[in-house]
Formats: C-alpha cells, structure tokens, sequence
C-alpha cells in the first residue's frame, strides 16, 4: 500500500461512480485513429497517438478545438470533424480497446462486496452505452451516462449529481474515480470523494493538481480504501 493511500485511509461508499475513457477501457487508439480519419477528410494532418491524450477528455468537440490548426477552430468546421468522428468511430469503435490489466478482477471483487457501480462520461452517450454493453457486461452499471443534451459535461456537477440522484445517494457518500483533472474538477464541484488513477492517459501530476484526494497506481489499490 502506497504512502498516499495508507493517509487517505479507508472509507465506505455504497457506490463508485467511475469515469470510462482511460480509467475502465484503454480506448485511445480508436479514439485518435477516428479522429485522425475525420481530420484527413476536411485536408488538416493528422495527429500521433500520443497527442490524442491531452485532446480527449471534454468531449468530441473540444477534441478537435485542441487538434486543429489554432486559426482554423471554427464551430461549422468543428461540427463537419465531430460528424466525421461519429462515423468512424462507429466502424472502429472496438478494433483496439480493451479493459486495462486488472479492472476485471477489481470489478469482480466490487460487486461481491455489493458496492453500487456507475459510469460517468464525456462520451456521447450512445458510444459509453454501447462501450459499457460490449466490454463491461460481466458487471451491473446500475447508471450509464455519457455526454448528453441538456445536461452540461464534466467537470459541470450537473452529470454527476444527476448519477447520485439515479442511485439514491448523497453525491456526499460517492466516489469519483478517473484519470484526468476533468474527473477531478467534477467530484470537487459536486461534492463526491476524488480518487485519480495514473494508469490512464495524464499524469499524476495533472491529478494532485486539480483535486484528487488520492492516485492509485494498480485498480487492486482501490480496494485498499475500502473497509
């Protein structure tokens, strides 16, 4: 058990709220390789992997914000590229991704100590669905919610106050477990416990930064927080 770990200590939740993308599934070959696809089509190069992990986080739109040319971040061609995302994400949405090295087995033993699960995601909400169907069946996600109209994204508390409610839980007795400073950001503004996890696409630097009480480095140390 790490230093940080063992000064969190242990406390109880009656669920987790996980975010998906580089916390549960390693996702971010298909990710860069759809938007690479759409930016090819409206003429722009493409990005190495590598760069797709500061891009990814706040959602499709933003995405491609960040990978276009700085003088070329109109919303109309902002809206061509998410549209070309879609469809190709949507033919390669699972070449490449699969769970990270150890998520089953933490989900296993999470479900047989009956702690609630949920996933909350930047994602449309369409792609954390079917994301969640295809690689995550095994568990019941009681709340599955990616990026929908109406409701802000993260780090906006609306999305995960929304999953508190859904459960029947004070987002106060939750936790929020993700890779980046969005995830981050969202358990503080809505109040729930931030646990970072450093296996995913930023840093633990990035984590401490923006909130997080604690960063695991193996999904097996989450259980070390619990009773």
């Amino acid at each position: 058990m790490s230093e940080h770990v063992a000064n969190f200590g242990r406390r109880s939740y009656p669920a987790l709220v996980f975010d998906l993308d580089g916390t549960l599934i390693d996702s971010l070959r298909d990710i860069s390789e759809a938007a690479n696809a759409s930016l090819v089509e409206q003429g722009f190069p493409d990005h190495a992997l590598e760069s797709y992990r500061r891009f990814v986080g706040d959602g499709v739109r933003v995405l491609f914000e960040r990978a276009l040319p700085a003088d070329r971040r109109d919303p109309e061609l902002i809206t061509r590229c998410a549209a070309g995302f879609a469809t190709h994400y949507a033919l390669g949405w699972n070449r490449h991704t699969q769970l990270y090295a150890g998520i089953a087995g933490l989900l296993d033993e999470l479900s047989r100590r009956r702690v609630r699960l949920a996933v909350l995601s930047n994602k449309p909400h369409p792609f954390t669905c079917q994301c969640v169907r295809h690689f995550l069946s095994a568990w019941n996600f009681e709340v599955v919610a990616g990026q929908k109209e109406g409701i802000p994204k993260k780090p906006d508390p609306a999305g995960a106050v929304a999953v508190a409610n859904e459960l029947g839980v004070n987002p106060g007795q939750l936790a929020l477990v993700g890779d980046s400073s969005v995830d981050m950001e969202t358990a503080r503004n809505a109040g729930l416990d931030a646990i970072g996890v450093s296996w995913g696409f930023r840093s633990r630097e990035e984590l401490w930064q923006h909130g997080a009480q604690v960063v695991i480095d193996d999904p097996r140390q989450l259980l070390d927080l619990l009773p």
